[in-house]
């Protein structure tokens, strides 16, 4: 069995966990909306046409702030289409996913149901086929209480009172050729400064998010954060990070290391906003909002299920409805602790997406919901993750990776609440056949105790929940923690995500 050591310290603090991390992202992409959140002829509908079997597990998911419409399709959306009686709306191409959009869901649909599952929401204008004035003019209807034309026809569209929406992102991956209105840095620099600039001068403490990159992997990555930051560092909140994760060629052990790539995409855009912000002589500081991550079989998509005939836009296909396995879920689980341990920097995150497109939730139509195996890690680390993320001393055997080089076997982040004591860990063994013994120093930590010990594993890491068989896949309590003065020993099984609270 491999050993490994890690000591936690309550007086090294990263910086505090903000909830905001623990967000989602709702599109207009495939079942998401449509036989997703929203399905008025199922059995288990409330009287608004939203299944309430979704709404109770959304609220189990423990989503803090919800992004929305998008994503692609926010590029070549006009948010005016989704308000107002439903018979008036019109039926829209999407070109983003090669869709019809019914627009019978639209903002102030979407954030009615957000008050049902307790969630904020974080709104995206459209600044590839659109620009300044409509996004002032969607602020305006969504935020100002009464008495100009937009908040007026809100009011009478049937939300009295405004929507309050304090983040917005301004745009979607416009650095993406595949992007509607895709340009250079400089010219979405300059867009994004303008729009963040005028919105300003409607509510100067809006908080806006800048386009970043769509992925480290992109050519343009680095400079296009550089040049955008250039041009908007006085005028927006946060910079924003988008990455996706999956096996390639059946490399599970790069696989399993993820959060090494997530780890090094952090950093380098916190070094570039950095430099900019002393190129600048700045005193203020960027935060990144991470608001794409998943793990996402983006080969399937482009080889099964994307739509390119010119003849067939149908009404929410499905598209990107991956099924999530075990080692997907650990590999989850690790990005899960890249966020949090980077939360000095990272404090907005929203897991793309939230119901049956690359989702932790699934659905069927007329049909149960059920919980896909990512679905665990979210739920707990989203209940137990409070107060500050320490810095940790980890001391682990490490393994060779065909992607990141040498990386530790083990993956750990540790939490702590200074009002109550409360510490979580949490855990991830990345070997594929062998058990880890961890010894954890809480000698600093005076009287703990094992709360809780769950671990979400299984003998085979391919295994899924289904629509035939839906708990497949689930945390089980792990009876293997020793506690002895001064330490917490456990045993992490190999393709493991575990979780630990000491109280």
């Amino acid at each position: 069995m491999k050993r490994a050591h890690l000591t936690i310290d309550p007086h090294f603090v990263v910086g505090r966990v903000q909830r905001r991390l623990f967000g989602s992202f709702v599109e207009h992409l495939g079942r998401c909306v449509y036989d997703g959140i929203y399905e008025p002829g199922h059995p288990n509908a409330d009287p608004d046409g939203y299944r309430s079997d979704v709404i109770e597990l959304v609220r189990e998911l423990g989503v803090s702030a919800i992004r929305y419409p998008g994503g692609n399709f926010v590029s070549g959306y006009r948010w005016e289409d989704g308000v107002g009686p439903r018979d008036e709306r019109p039926r829209r191409l999407d070109l983003a996913w090669h869709s019809t959009e019914t627009n019978e869901v639209g903002l102030d649909e979407f954030a009615s149901w957000l008050r049902k599952v307790g969630s904020e929401l974080m709104y995206a204008v459209n600044l590839g086929t659109r620009g300044v004035q409509e996004a002032l003019d969607v602020l305006e209807y969504a935020n100002i209480r009464s008495g100009t034309t937009l908040s007026d026809r809100r009011v009478a569209n049937g939300s009295p009172e405004p929507h309050d929406i304090r983040m917005w992102c301004l745009g979607n991956e416009m650095d993406g050729p595949w992007q509607l209105g895709h340009g250079t840095a400089e010219e979405y620099g300059r867009l994004a400064s303008k729009t963040a600039r005028a919105m300003r001068q409607v509510d100067p403490e809006l908080e806006l998010v800048a386009c970043g990159s769509s992925s480290a992997h992109m050519p343009t990555f680095g400079h296009w954060e550089r040049t955008v930051l250039e041009e908007t560092y006085d005028d927006v909140d946060y910079i924003s990070c988008h990455a996706y994760y999956e096996p390639k060629g059946g490399d599970y052990g790069s696989f399993l290391a993820s959060g090494v790539d997530m780890d090094r995409f952090i950093d380098s855009v916190v070094a570039t906003a950095d430099h900019v912000k002393s190129a600048r002589g700045s005193e203020k500081t960027m935060y990144i909002s991470f608001d794409e991550w998943n793990v996402w079989y983006q080969s399937r998509y482009n080889e099964v299920d994307r739509i390119t005939d010119v003849a067939e836009w149908p009404v929410a296909p499905r598209l990107l409805e991956d099924v999530y396995s075990v080692v997907d879920a650990v590999v989850f689980g690790s990005l899960l602790i890249s966020l949090i341990r980077h939360a000095d920097r990272v404090t907005s995150a929203s897991l793309a997406q939230l119901v049956n497109v690359i989702a932790p939730i699934m659905t069927e139509p007329g049909g149960p919901a059920w919980r896909q195996t990512t679905f665990f890690p979210f739920s707990v680390t989203s209940a137990l993750a409070k107060g500050d993320t320490l810095e940790l001393k980890l001391d682990c055997p490490t393994y060779s990776t065909a992607l990141y080089g040498e990386v530790p076997l083990v993956d750990a982040v540790a939490t702590y609440e200074p009002a109550t004591g409360e510490t979580a860990v949490f855990l991830v063994n990345r070997s594929l056949d062998e058990e880890v013994s961890l010894e954890i120093d809480t000698s600093i930590l005076d009287g703990l105790t094992v709360r809780s010990f769950q671990t979400l594993s299984d003998e085979d890491i391919h295994a899924v929940n289904t629509l035939e068989v839906q708990d497949r896949v689930r945390l089980r309590d792990n009876d293997s923690a020793r506690t002895t003065e001064g330490a917490v020993t456990v045993t992490l099984p190999p393709v493991s995500w575990s979780a630990l609270t000491l109280a």
